[in-house]
């Protein structure tokens, strides 16, 4: 069966459809109609039609969080108006030959599932039909019942898995009882079913391996998110058998402290009685329970002691290979590397530096085109040019410091005229080659 134990999950919700899902009758009469026998006949309809309901597939498995579908399944999902999609078998088949989907048979035939009790059983009952399959690929439309795996989305979930184990108390052990991962695993695997997919994922992946020890199975992680796991050893099941002694320990600590709790209340209550005797046996079997507490004391001291020893080895063993790998690498990439070679080098450098700088100062001090000057020569002119130049200054008034802009009076007038006329007067002085008629005309003024 598809879903072996459940019902069978309704249709698929309106929001989870397309919008011509309910709008456009004609379309999905197309949609829902039969794939051609050849693609040849007419590809882009047989395209379009493909397209569509891979992406529908698809998303479905997606939005239910089920690793697992069938035919049927998907047909009871996706039916419309008492119609069921004619071509979905093809569309799966499909999807198996790109890899999308593989049937369950043939993923834990890859994958040694021998430590699952209900896959043991498949193989037995089955086994003609699946060496057929493997035989015959994915080239056969799959039967309506026959299970489908989502392959991303199993790969998703076992990664989610992992990392639940790491985040949690469990990982601090190198191995977990099943039982216990299961009971970890509740909220995210909905069946026993789905969780020993995950699992059977993280063993191809060589991120776990299961072995079965006592008629009970034991889970061992990869220590990393990248890393691959070892194979089950001795130390491994001795490990696991402390882990279980320290569990059953600590368990009958905790019944033996509630007995003793017991003994000491029917003590205080004979004693209310008045009857000695029973309260006196009471503490008597207190004590002893109390003595028995601290033997096991003792002893689950000692367990966790072993352990704690053990996980310390197994540290240091892991930091000596990380130093031991440390060492090779350096070792390898310092092969070719000694002292004399790199004092050589550095004197190589130094003599190119110093080539380089004496062909640059040679290259600097070279006259192009005879334009080679001697430069105490033209500072001289320099000083020429500025003396020249000081001498041609003329003296002339002072700036008015008036604002300009402001009122003046005919007094400030005046005395301004005043010394201007003293001013041009100076002037006519020093220049005697100047004309008589300014003079007359200044004189005029006054």
């Amino acid at each position: 069966m598809c879903s072996p134990g459940e019902a069978p999950p309704g249709p698929a919700p309106a929001g989870d459809l397309p919008p011509e899902w309910e709008t456009d009758d004609e379309r999905m009469a197309f949609l829902f109609s039969a794939f051609k026998q050849s693609r040849e006949v007419n590809s882009t309809e047989w395209d379009s039609k493909m397209a569509f309901w891979v992406g529908l597939v698809l998303a479905r498995g997606r939005r239910r969080g089920a690793v697992r579908t069938c035919l049927r399944e998907l047909q009871n999902g996706f039916e419309r108006r008492g119609s069921v999609p004619l071509g979905l078998g093809t569309v799966l088949r499909e999807l198996l030959r790109r890899g999308k989907l593989q049937r369950e048979s043939d993923f834990m035939a890859s994958v040694d599932s021998s430590w699952i009790s209900w896959g043991v059983g498949v193989f037995i009952l089955k086994p003609l039909k699946w060496t057929l399959s493997s035989v015959l690929g994915d080239s056969k439309i799959p039967e309506e019942e026959e299970v489908l795996i989502y392959v991303e989305l199993l790969q998703e979930k076992a990664e989610e898995v992992y990392r639940l184990y790491q985040s949690s108390a469990l990982s601090s052990h190198p191995v977990v009882a099943l039982s216990e991962l299961r009971s970890l695993c509740a909220g995210l695997c909905p069946d026993e079913r789905t969780f020993y997919l995950l699992l059977l994922q993280l063993q191809k992946e060589k991120r776990v391996t299961i072995l079965e020890q006592n008629g009970e199975k034991i889970v061992k992680f990869a220590r990393g998110l990248h890393a691959k796991v070892s194979p089950m050893n001795d130390v491994d099941i001795g490990v696991y058998q402390l882990m279980q002694s320290e569990q059953l320990l600590s368990q009958k600590v905790e019944s033996l402290s509630q007995e003793a709790e017991k003994c000491k209340e029917d003590a205080r209550s004979a004693c209310k009685a008045g009857k000695k005797q029973l309260a006196l046996r009471c503490l008597k079997a207190k004590r002893r329970t109390e003595r028995r507490i601290e033997e096991l004391h003792s002893k689950l001291d000692a367990v966790q002691g072993i352990l704690d020893r053990i996980y310390a080895s197994q540290t240091d063993q892991m930091v000596f290979n990380a130093y031991q790998a440390g060492v090779g690498a350096l070792k390898l990439s310092m092969r070719d590397v000694s002292v004399e070679r790199a004092e050589n080098l550095v004197d190589q450098i130094q003599e190119l530096c110093d080539t380089q700088d004496e062909v640059a100062q040679t290259l600097a001090g070279v006259g192009i085109n005879g334009l080679e000057m001697d430069s105490e020569e033209l500072e001289q002119e320099l000083d020429s040019l500025l003396q020249d130049s000081s001498k041609d200054s003329l003296d002339l008034p002072p700036i008015p410091q008036k604002v300009l802009g402001a009122p003046i009076s005919d007094a400030e007038l005046e005395a301004e005229l005043e010394q201007l006329s003293v001013s041009a007067g100076d002037v006519a002085q020093k220049t005697p080659s100047a004309s008589s008629e300014p003079k007359t005309a200044v004189g005029l003024n006054l």
